[in-house]
């Protein structure tokens, strides 16, 4: 890896000027600056930030970093962001997170990343989707929480949405309910498609129909899923249900229909019963009555991928996390 003295010497400039450069650009002049960058540039030299020290030992403290794409600016998945810290200092590391929005240039987020020099970096996501992991993170040790890479390279922490999904609406069958209304999320995302399948999986292995299944998937873009209004109302006429349970791909879809079922006058769960996904933090007790849901297991999700990297821990799997049914009252 390039050094500091790397880049005076290709800048012909001292080492004091990379330093300006790098911490002060504004008080060098446009073109020394530019020169500087160049060599940056070509050297592909980061800074290093991790000159921290123990109690004047001269030991390095080992840090995860953590590259959190909307992850700790959500209320969705925030936990993975406090169990990577819990995790992390319960061995004796440190950990810092570098928070990337969709307005952030992911150029510097990672330079950022790579200045702390971390001995292990974390990548996660707010909701399960795929990326493309940036090259200058292809050598290090890096872990995937909540996200899939294009090339199934890196070791990778998911949720087991199909089994969550799929022993849900076998609890749904075993307490009778045999018309269900299926609201799924946009099969762009990656776990619509997955849910679905295990919707229908499980109900076709109880020897029931897939004809009765009254299934929508949401409209992607729409994250307040305004769709599910107007379905709603075709499927309820004069206080009637032509359903029995409502299945919604998350729990921001069952807050919405909560709404609409009982400004129809609907009770729930004596008329309609409802399951949700995701157990979203704080608001599974705000539903009335309380909302049966699916977990997300972004602790574990965290914690795993934690102890990937303290552990040293080998494989390059894409390890499915399960996801428990909690019950409440909405069934």
């Amino acid at each position: 890896m390039a050094s500091l003295k790397d880049v005076a010497r290709l800048a012909s400039v001292s080492l004091m000027t990379v330093s300006r450069a790098i911490n002060n650009p504004e008080l060098l002049k446009p073109e020394t600056l530019k020169q500087v960058q160049n060599a940056i540039d070509q050297l592909n030299y980061v800074p290093d930030y991790s000159a921290r020290k123990i109690r004047g030992q001269g030991t390095k403290v080992s840090s995860i970093g953590v590259l959190a794409i909307d992850t700790a600016t959500t209320p969705f998945s925030v936990e993975m962001i406090l169990s990577i810290e819990q995790t992390a200092r319960e061995f004796g590391w440190s950990s810092f997170v570098v928070n990337l929005t969709a307005q952030d240039c992911y150029e510097n987020a990672i330079w950022q990343l790579l200045a702390q020099r971390p001995d292990g970096i974390i990548y996660t996501t707010m909701g399960l989707r795929e990326i493309t992991v940036h090259e200058k993170l292809f050598d290090k040790n890096l872990v995937l929480a909540n996200c899939l890479d294009k090339t199934h390279a890196f070791p990778t922490y998911i949720p087991d949405d199909y089994h969550g999904q799929y022993f849900a609406m076998k609890k749904v069958i075993e307490k009778g309910y045999r018309r269900p209304l299926c609201f799924y999320i946009p099969e762009e995302s990656v776990a619509g498609p997955i849910r679905r399948k295990a919707v229908e999986d499980a109900w076709q292995e109880a020897g029931l129909p897939l004809s009765h299944l009254q299934q929508y998937t949401m409209i992607f873009g729409d994250e307040h899923y305004r769709d599910v209004i107007e379905i709603l109302k075709n499927h309820c006429v004069h206080q009637k249900a032509d359903f029995d349970i409502l299945i919604c791909g998350n729990d921001r879809i069952a807050f919405l229909a909560y709404q609409v079922l009982l400004s129809m006058g609907l009770r729930i769960p004596e008329q309609v019963a409802v399951l949700g996904y995701d157990n979203m933090i704080g608001t599974g007790e705000l539903f009335y009555p309380p909302l049966t849901t699916v977990q997300l297991p972004h602790y574990e999700l965290g914690k795993e991928a934690t102890l990937h990297i303290i552990q040293e821990r080998n494989h390059r799997d894409t390890v499915h996390v399960p996801c428990q049914l909690v019950e409440r009252e909405s069934i």
